[in-house]
């Protein structure tokens, strides 16, 4: 399915075991502690920020046949800067595209979102060597990238094709290119963060009815699928479906353990609904009856503009004599 397409939704993962980790939302408050809480984890004796980030221990190396292996093992989890990665890559060619992908989501992890896309990009335009491919699937299923799927949502992903190309579409995004974004994600396998991705993109690019295709018959079972319902409803809002809006929103607030920052945003955009209206009522069967409310108000000011050119005709009629 192209980014184009909009043939159903595409949030329904149907596989037992998936690379995401637990949603996180980002508020200043929440960035702050986060921070001082880095830092106690580092005086502690944990893992440098500035290392590639793993869940749990560093794998040991086992025996593989050559010298590339140790090296690139070293380089990927003792590296602090991307250059490292990428000079051992030009030693070993086998293992380019590998060093490059590493390079480039350790520059993202920096926030380097330039350089990422474009470390990204290389390295998955070589091939690698068997060996390498073999290495990768045996030693970096812990290496987690905290990604940036949606504004102030992130959600960790362990190293895979996701990890990897959201990592990507974020970075292509931070830096304004949002078709080639959209389009990175656009081949990823059914899931709740991939979904919020590709919709938080079609809906900066005005793509509305994409959005309420891909997210129909969605229900707020998570932080995830609830601000999944918030692109739905804002989507419906911009088309003028504003009763289909409302449901989206009303399902948001429904689930109590629905985060605070969603649920806030939520009743902001029904009460933007309710302006939009131009009524009091958050009743959403006031809202069925066409635009009554807009139509009264264009009635009143019409209603004023021919009683005061009768008012000016008079005046003048009045003057003349």
């Amino acid at each position: 399915m192209t980014a184009g397409d909009a043939r159903g939704p595409i949030y329904r993962d149907t596989r037992d075991l998936t690379p995401f980790g637990n949603v996180h939302l980002q508020t200043p408050v929440r960035e702050l502690a986060g921070s001082v809480g880095g830092l106690i984890h580092g005086v502690l004796g944990g893992r440098d920020a500035a290392l590639i980030a793993v869940d749990g221990e560093v794998p040991r190396l086992k025996r593989m046949p050559g010298k590339a292996p140790k090296a690139v093992h070293d380089a990927i989890f003792t590296s602090r800067e991307p250059e490292r990665l990428i000079a051992v890559g030009r030693m070993y060619p086998g293992w380019a595209g590998l060093c490059s992908v590493m390079a480039g989501l350790l520059a993202y992890q920096h926030g380097g979102y330039l350089r990422a896309s474009e470390l990204l990009q290389r390295g998955l335009s070589i091939r690698n060597d068997d060996d390498a491919n073999q290495y990768a699937a045996t030693y970096l299923t812990r290496v987690v990238t905290r990604v940036e799927v949606a504004e102030r949502i992130e959600v960790p992903v362990l190293f895979s094709q996701e990890s990897v190309f959201l990592a990507l579409s974020h970075s292509l995004r931070e830096t304004g290119q949002l078709e080639a974004a959209l389009q990175t994600v656009a081949g990823l396998p059914p899931s709740l963060p991939s979904a919020l991705a590709r919709c938080a993109l079609a809906f900066a690019l005005g793509r509305d009815k994409e959005v309420v295709i891909w997210t129909e018959g969605l229900l707020n079972s998570d932080d995830l699928s609830a601000a999944l319902l918030l692109l739905r409803g804002r989507a419906l809002r911009r088309l003028g479906a504003r009763a289909k809006a409302h449901e989206a929103l009303k399902e948001v607030l429904r689930r109590r353990k629905t985060d605070v920052v969603l649920r806030n945003d939520a009743l902001t955009d029904r009460a933007l609904l309710v302006l939009d209206n131009g009524r009091k009522s958050l009743n959403p069967r006031d809202w069925l009856r066409g635009r009554p409310a807009e139509l009264e108000t264009f009635e009143v000011i019409r209603k004023d503009i021919n009683e005061r050119r009768l008012w000016e005709q008079e005046w003048e009629n009045l003057d003349g004599k």
